[in-house]
């Protein structure tokens, strides 16, 4: 089992009078971290995934609650998202059951978000757990075998049951992926349009580290720019892709409304293109590199709760910036490299305007771009 860097953080809340509330992809640990943060304690554990859990638990009345609660000082609703009505039946145990520990773990936010975030005002500590972190990773490991995987990182990601079934990985993402990928995303959102959802995850997964184009992908998925807008809204809050936008300050000729679109693991991203090929014979390492990065720095601002804002940079000269992090005004910029290119210089556009400096990543330094003190 791997050690979650948010366990800690949880719990220090556990017992603060407000929930606790996990979110983040299926079968990235939430259920297995709550789990192991109650494992000392008696808890009553309740699915969303079990229809009787959610005929229970859709518009109960305190007393029912009561019922249902009886002496347990600790409460777990599992998949809460799959429960109509959640947030209100939340605010209910919060408010009236002061000695009762709530924790909720949600796969998607299309239905938990929206309907807690109102209800549950100042009422919840809510967090994100992402597929294994390269930090989770190499503390499990040790730094030799965890250097000696990066290639296998690279290709099969780092999903838990991925990391568990080393030999099967394959098996272990096709399941993930036609498991949580459509039938999760197809369940709870308005897609009346699979097919065209498959198109387009397969073509973003084409153009990951480029600037992605909505009118060049509503002609490959053959519907409106609004239809491709509203499909990639979906798959972000899905957990399974993000947005990076554009960095710019004004400067004349900068770049200033593209996105790039990156997905949080790279096993599923090789999954859905299906390709599981060596890194040493794909023309696409860079790209798969670059994703990678910036998936860890993402995971990492998260989790140690960094004040950083993330971009890219590129200007209609095309020179480009892979990666800029601004905090409170310190502008520093990130070139992605698999092997280190030497007489490798940064833009003088960008460092000039910024007066930032622009770092090279490649195999030699990455961890010091993949792990952030704190």
């Amino acid at each position: 089992m791997y050690t979650r860097f948010l366990h800690q953080r949880i719990e220090k809340r556990v017992n603060s009078g407000k929930a606790i509330v996990v979110m983040g992809p299926r079968q990235v640990g939430k259920t297995t971290l709550i789990e192991t943060i109650l494992a000392t304690r008696s808890y009553l554990l309740l699915s969303g995934d079990d229809p009787h859990t959610r005929s229970i638990l859709n518009e109960p009345n305190t007393a029912h609650i009561k019922s249902i609660i009886g002496k347990h000082k600790y409460l777990f609703i599992d998949e809460a998202q799959r429960i109509p009505g959640i947030g209100l039946t939340m605010k209910i145990i919060t408010d009236r059951f002061k000695d009762v520990q709530l924790f909720v773990s949600g796969s998607s936010s299309f239905d938990l978000s929206t309907s807690i975030n109102e209800p549950l005002t100042g009422r919840k500590w809510e967090y994100l757990l992402y597929p294994v972190s390269w930090e989770e990773y190499e503390q499990h490991h040790g730094y030799l075998e965890a250097e000696q995987n990066l290639e296998n990182r690279l290709t099969y990601g780092l999903y838990p049951d991925v990391l568990n079934h080393v030999g099967d990985e394959i098996a272990v993402l096709r399941n993930l992926v036609s498991s949580y990928l459509y039938k999760d995303i197809l369940a709870h959102a308005d897609i009346r349009k699979p097919e065209v959802l498959d198109k387009l995850v397969q073509a973003l997964a084409l153009q990951i580290g480029s600037e992605v184009n909505y009118t060049e992908l509503a002609q490959i998925c053959q519907v409106d720019k609004n239809t491709i807008s509203k499909y990639i809204e979906i798959l972000e809050k899905g957990f399974v892709v993000y947005k990076l936008g554009s960095y710019s300050r004004n400067v004349r000729n900068e770049i200033k409304t593209s996105k790039k679109i990156y997905f949080y693991d790279n096993g599923i991203r090789n999954m859905i293109i299906g390709n599981f090929d060596p890194i040493s014979m794909r023309p696409d390492k860079g790209a798969l590199w670059e994703n990678f990065l910036i998936g860890e720095r993402i995971k990492q601002i998260g989790y140690k709760q960094s004040l950083a804002r993330c971009y890219f940079w590129r200007t209609t000269q095309q020179q480009e910036v892979d990666f800029v992090e601004d905090v409170g005004g310190n502008v520093v910029g990130y070139e992605f490299k698999w092997q280190n290119r030497r007489g490798h210089r940064a833009p003088k556009s960008f460092t000039e305007a910024y007066q930032s400096e622009v770092k090279l990543i490649d195999r030699t330094n990455f961890r010091d771009f993949v792990v952030i003190p704190g």
